[in-house]
């Protein structure tokens, strides 16, 4: 088990941490991916909420420090290789779902 990377606390005291490839909020896994807030769909209203945002995990918005903490976390997860049958599996299981997803399916 991969210790919990903190990466900020919420307003209402909960904690946002990678743990094991996550963003998790409140020790609720939330997205394994960050998006840049110039690709997001509804960035002027998040930059309206939150003028130092620079990328979001999944609703939750970052600034460019928190950002780069839970993208350095969330890499140092992706790096590690482990190849045990389950987690191959899971990789191609993903590898999979990006292709499908990048293909347009919804």
């Amino acid at each position: 088990m991969s210790e919990a990377v903190f990466v900020k606390e919420t307003l209402d005291g909960r904690k946002v941490e990678v743990i094991q490839g996550w963003v998790c909020l409140g020790g609720v896994p939330e997205v394994r991916e960050l998006v840049v807030l110039d690709e997001h769909p509804n960035r002027q209203a998040i930059l309206k909420a939150v003028p130092k945002a620079t990328h979001m995990a999944g609703r939750l918005p970052l600034t460019m420090a928190e950002a780069s903490t839970a993208q350095s976390a969330l890499r140092r997860m992706h790096d590690r290789f482990d190849g045990s049958p389950q987690a191959v599996a899971e990789r191609l299981r993903q590898a999979v779902w990006q292709k499908v997803f990048a293909e347009g399916a919804e």
